[in-house]
């Protein structure tokens, strides 16, 4: 048989994380086999380890890569607003939707993983990979929140942060309910309420 390309290597490593990232948003880390993995980049089973060490390490990589889409994705969406309060904006009414809830498998890795990576132990490549995206989608958030006070913007963006996937999550516990639509509508009207400049008006009436 002839050799397979260096090129051909990284392109079939590539369609399995891709494969990987999706259907762990979908079904979770427990919920797929590596044979799944591999079916749904369309290779067979047998190659699997000659692309990675263990389901575990795939699990890591998958979990980089679907951060990597969302970090693009968070930065498309902010990009070309005139202020910050409109990136805010664009940022929770797109998190927010029936589609982000409907469709884990290209939504926020932070939503969709949340109670598999709860699970994995604390110095797990997975978690660390988890909190480094999750880390890399906060910075986004706090680059738009212009309070003038750094604590209270890290503040106000993790409030908003732990708000989007707390929603998400609780839509998604309750999809096929009216409950869940009205989740999702009531954490936008909550996040659109509170824009920067009445969190540091309130802050400084306070102080």
């Amino acid at each position: 048989m002839p050799r397979v390309s260096r090129e051909q290597t990284a392109h079939y490593r590539r369609a399995v994380l891709e494969a990987s990232a999706r259907l762990f948003r979908e079904r979770g880390f427990k919920g797929v086999s590596v044979a799944d993995l591999m079916g749904a980049a369309g290779l067979t089973h047998g190659g699997f380890y000659g692309h990675f060490d263990s389901k575990d390490a795939l699990a890591a990589e998958a979990c980089a890569l679907a951060f990597g889409e969302g970090v693009d994705k968070w930065k498309r969406r902010v990009a070309g607003k005139p202020d910050a309060a409109a990136q805010r904006r664009a940022l929770v009414d797109g998190y927010l939707t029936p589609r982000s809830r409907n469709d884990p498998g290209s939504s926020c890795p932070t939503a969709a993983l949340v109670n598999d990576v709860a699970r994995e132990a604390h110095d797990s490549p997975v978690r660390a990979a988890y909190l480094a995206g999750t880390q890399s989608l906060l910075e986004i958030l706090l680059s738009i929140q212009k309070t003038g006070d750094a604590a209270l913007d890290r503040s106000q963006a993790l409030a908003d942060f732990a708000t989007m996937v707390g929603a998400i999550v609780i839509a998604r516990a309750t999809a096929g309910n009216p409950l869940s639509d009205e989740i999702l509508a009531a954490a936008r009207d909550r996040l659109d309420s509170v824009p920067a400049a009445a969190s540091r008006t309130k802050h400084r009436t306070k102080a």
